[in-house]
Formats: structure tokens, C-alpha cells, sequence
């Protein structure tokens, strides 16, 4: 069993569509017995809220669900727990290593690393652009997707 982390700020935006998007197209390719997701804050600003609005509409737009999700901060635990824990900006990113001294097993990345155009996924909580979050989130969940295929088959 793989188990993905998907971590952002408040977990209320990025982490959760990237959350389920990806639970999404772990099911469709008949993979959810072999790979597990989740996703988690790196503050504690908005825990134990929903997803935000904006961020369900896109989720509910392609006919997924984030019913009873609520934001979770992040936990040096989860560094155990998880295979890989994917950050949507350097920031989360920076974030995770100051919480977990570090990478010593080489578990935390960005998202986008798993595309052809690394990067940070866009923060629409700045920009309101929840359709270009939305366009990040889908190609790095498929990259990603890809990736663990390729090594599940091996």
C-alpha cells in the first residue's frame, strides 16, 4: 500500500482538491486498494473547518465529493505514516522539513515535481483563480498517478 500526503497552509484549498482529485483517479484506474490519500495543513489556522467554497465547487464541478472533510494540521507522525508527502508550494515544502528535521528518507516533494513543469501550485487564496489551482492539481495528481503505476507494476 502507498500511502500520499498532499499538504498545503490550511488545508481547506490545494491539499483537499488534490486529496480527492487524486483519490478520483486512484478509483477510476482501479488502484484503491493499492494506493492510499490524504491531506493535511502545515499551520493550524483553519483546522477542523470544511473545504473552502470555491475549492468544493471545482471538486463538485467533475462529480466529486469532499463530504466531511475537515482541515487537520500536519503531525511528525505523518512522516512515518506516509510513503510520500507532497507539498503544493516551497513554503509547505520548507515547512514539513522544519517540523520533521529534515528528509532523511527522502519522502517530501512538491506536486508539480511530477510533471514536465515543476513548480508551486497556484495559491488561489491570494489570486481567487481556483480554476488555475485546479489545472496544477489535476496534472501533478496525474503525474503522480504515472509515477506510482510505474512502480506498483514493478
Amino acid at each position: 500500500m502507498k500511502k500520499v500526503l498532499f499538504v498545503c497552509h490550511g488545508n481547506i484549498c490545494r491539499s483537499p482538491m488534490a486529496e480527492f482529485c487524486f483519490r478520483e483517479m486512484v478509483e477510476k484506474a482501479g488502484l484503491s486498494g493499492e494506493i492510499q490519500t490524504a491531506s493535511a495543513a502545515t499551520s493550524g489556522e483553519e483546522l477542523g473547518n470544511p473545504v473552502y467554497p470555491p475549492a468544493r465547487r471545482q471538486l463538485e464541478k467533475r462529480g466529486i465529493s469532499c463530504e466531511g472533510k475537515r482541515a487537520r494540521r500536519l503531525t511528525r507522525q505523518d512522516y512515518q505514516a506516509y510513503d510520500l508527502l507532497l507539498g503544493m508550494d516551497r513554503a509547505n515544502l520548507r515547512n514539513m522539513e522544519r517540523l520533521f528535521g529534515g528528509d532523511p528518507a527522502g519522502k517530501l516533494g512538491l506536486l508539480l515535481d511530477y510533471t514536465d513543469a515543476p513548480g508551486e501550485v497556484a495559491d488561489p487564496w491570494y489570486t481567487g483563480d481556483f480554476d488555475a489551482a485546479w489545472q496544477d492539481i489535476s496534472r501533478g495528481c496525474q503525474g503522480l498517478l504515472s509515477a506510482l503505476q510505474g512502480e506498483l507494476a514493478r
